[in-house]
């Protein structure tokens, strides 16, 4: 089974499918070149503000959230060019515990690596149509969704600024 490496839906994540998919697209005559693969899952946790969460739902507009994932992925070439990304989004209903986002970045050095993945979510949380529905003990609310125009500069910078610190 061949897995895409930017994807949203409602299917479970598997970080490690996710990182071996990275892996497989790495082209012959690099093979062997990477020294670092760093990952990152996203995990529904049970409280926040201080609430008690009992579970999240996701909404995205695929179609456009995927053109963000690539947008993503075209950035994190630009700034650091041996960098490579893997980036999955749950979409529906999610317990607690369970991971709704996944990134894989892989690169020749570790540095690089570090930065595209943390890099990767935070233009995720700026860019991506993708809203957070928060079931808590008493109520629901929509927590957060994608505000930065994806061509603002000054966030892109932001994002770049708290990758590298």
């Amino acid at each position: 089974m061949t897995t895409s490496l930017l994807a949203i839906g409602p299917a479970p994540l598997a970080l490690e499918r996710l990182a071996e998919a990275l892996a497989a697209g790495t082209v012959a005559d690099q093979s062997g070149a990477d020294g670092a693969v760093v990952t990152f899952l996203g995990l529904v946790r049970n409280h926040n503000l201080g609430r008690s969460v009992r579970y999240l739902e996701y909404e995205a507009y695929e179609p456009l959230a995927l053109k963000a994932f690539e947008r993503i992925a075209s950035e994190i070439a630009e700034r650091w060019p041996a960098a490579r990304l893997a980036l999955h989004h749950r979409v529906g209903k999610l317990e607690i515990g369970e991971a709704s986002v996944a990134i894989a970045a892989r690169s020749p050095h570790r540095g690089d690596a570090y930065a595209a993945c943390r890099y990767a979510i935070e233009r995720v949380k700026q860019i991506a149509p993708i809203w957070k529905r928060e079931f808590f003990e008493g109520g629901d609310v929509w927590i957060e969704g994608a505000t930065a125009d994806p061509d603002n500069q000054q966030a892109r910078a932001e994002a770049e600024r708290v990758a590298c610190a």
